[in-house]
């Protein structure tokens, strides 16, 4: 059946037999589909290079850059939103002037420090700033780098770690052929990553319902000659808790003083790096224990910068081997780099110097409690919800987590309340615990700088909707098991 559009003839320009030629019982490509409708769509704004273009290989013609703009802004139209993003950690938000910043000085390469001293000299006091943060004994004397993130930070400082364990057990004429590491079995990925790249093995603590955490008997049943460090998480990804570094710490020092092996820490704090020391400025789990060597952190994370920004320090110069510094004099002067990468934006440096001098330790404290907050409302919140227990309620980052009580219901689960909630444009993970607790399966929501209370409000109404909408089913929701699986970093 051939349809009719009753459209004025001379609407725009076109007449609309040519429409109907199209009949409903006639199946076109997406191709053919477009280039029946491609005389007619948007007229005003038509022009050359607005039509298709090979998805797989470049085009052999270019187009006006106002028209490439919209094709790939088009393209990513339908990407989640990134203010109802609580599945990541990452910055998500910054002031105008910190955009403005940004946009400013993406362009300078940071390896260039002899063509950009000045920059050079910014990077240089964010390591100062951060060593004194961390308490080092000497903030103005010790080794520090900036990175891509925390990832490559914690390659560095296993890296680290593994040659002064080398050059320690050749100096005593041992073998340095077994070299393990120790750290939790909620480890971030990035860790199991070092040991497979580095050929380290890892050993795991296994996390339990008591402790959910590594804890310094599971630390010692683990650690040998061969251990090249052990590395505590202040902030598990999977729940937001700060692992026990001063009680890890301490029973490693009763280990050296009965058997002499001296196995030292590097704090996983990508998180929390930027949280304790403003939040819980009494807690000790940094440098103020001689035994943790290392510490990482994500700038772009609760330092609050855009993606693409972390840090490595060391306790002292002395704690990164010497011979894992490269100098390199083809860009000018002579300049020592420990790095996995190599050419990268100088913007994101610039911008963490901008939120210390911006925020100050009174600003970090504002903004980091205003996001613990909002986390902790929430939290007791879903606490009080009947078919919710929660597991982690935001008392160290801003980040909580809870599970679906046992025998609530057989016909929903987290996932399918991960899904519901997408629906209302919320992005929130759902997914299995580590071992030993793999059993157990819970939500988490991370609260990031620019979160209000307003979003919460909102967040919350939509998840009572979306649990209202799952009670009122009569039957369970058929599963897919490749599809329960919500997990975000």
């Amino acid at each position: 059946m051939i349809k009719t559009y009753s459209t004025p003839s001379n609407l725009f320009g076109y007449h609309p037999s040519n429409l109907s030629r199209l009949t409903s019982g006639k199946a076109l490509r997406a191709g053919t589909l477009w280039k029946s409708y491609a005389p007619y769509y948007n007229p005003i704004f038509t022009r050359n290079g607005d039509g298709s273009f090979p998805r797989f290989r470049m085009p052999n013609q270019g187009m006006l850059p106002e028209t490439a703009y919209k094709k790939v802004r088009d393209e990513v139209a339908q990407d989640g939103n990134v203010h109802l993003n609580l599945a990541t950690f990452v910055t998500t938000w910054m002031e105008p002037s910190a955009d403005r910043l940004y946009a400013e000085s993406v362009n300078k390469n940071l390896i260039d420090k002899d063509a950009y001293p000045r920059t050079a000299a910014i990077e240089e006091r964010c390591v100062r700033i951060l060593a004194d943060l961390w308490h080092s004994p000497s903030p103005h004397n010790t080794m520090g780098a900036s990175t891509t993130g925390s990832s490559e930070a914690c390659m560095l400082g296993g890296l680290a770690l593994k040659r002064r364990w080398q050059n320690a057990r050749k100096r005593q004429g041992k073998p340095i052929d077994r070299p393990n590491i120790v750290f939790s079995s909620a480890v971030q990925v990035v860790w199991k990553k070092f040991a497979n790249y580095w050929d380290v093995e890892p050993r795991f603590v296994n996390i339990n319902r008591e402790r959910p955490y590594m804890d310094p008997e599971g630390v010692l049943a683990s650690v040998d000659e061969n251990t090249i460090g052990v590395v505590p998480t202040l902030g598990v990804t999977y729940t937001g808790l700060y692992e026990p570094v001063a009680e890890i710490s301490k029973a490693l020092d009763e280990l050296q003083s009965r058997t002499g092996l001296d196995i030292p820490i590097h704090v996983d704090a990508a998180s929390g790096g930027f949280i304790a020391p403003f939040l819980r400025p009494d807690l000790v789990w940094d440098f103020q224990l001689p035994r943790v060597k290392s510490i990482n952190a994500s700038g772009h994370k609760y330092g609050l910068v855009y993606p693409g920004i972390g840090w490595i320090i060391w306790r002292e110069a002395e704690d990164l081997p010497e011979d894992l510094i490269f100098r390199v004099s083809y860009l000018g002067g002579n300049m020592p780099t420990f790095a996995l990468s190599f050419s990268r934006p100088s913007a994101q440096v610039l911008l963490q110097y901008y939120n210390f001098l911006r925020l100050g330790k009174d600003g970090y404290y504002k903004v980091q409690k205003a996001s613990q907050s909002v986390a902790q409302f929430l939290s007791k919140a879903i606490h009080d919800m009947e078919p919710f227990e929660l597991f982690t309620d935001g008392s160290d980052l801003p980040v909580f987590s809870w599970r679906l009580k046992e025998g609530y219901t057989s016909n929903w689960n987290l996932y399918d309340l991960s899904r519901r909630l997408r629906s209302f444009g919320w992005q929130v993970p759902a997914y299995p615990l580590p071992p030993d607790m793999e059993n157990v399966t819970v939500m988490r929501v991370v609260i990031r700088n620019g979160f209000s209370m307003n979003l919460a409000h909102l967040f919350l109404m939509n998840l009572i909707q979306a649990v209202s909408f799952l009670n009122s089913l009569d039957r369970p929701i058929p599963h897919d098991p490749k599809r329960d699986i919500s997990f975000h970093h």
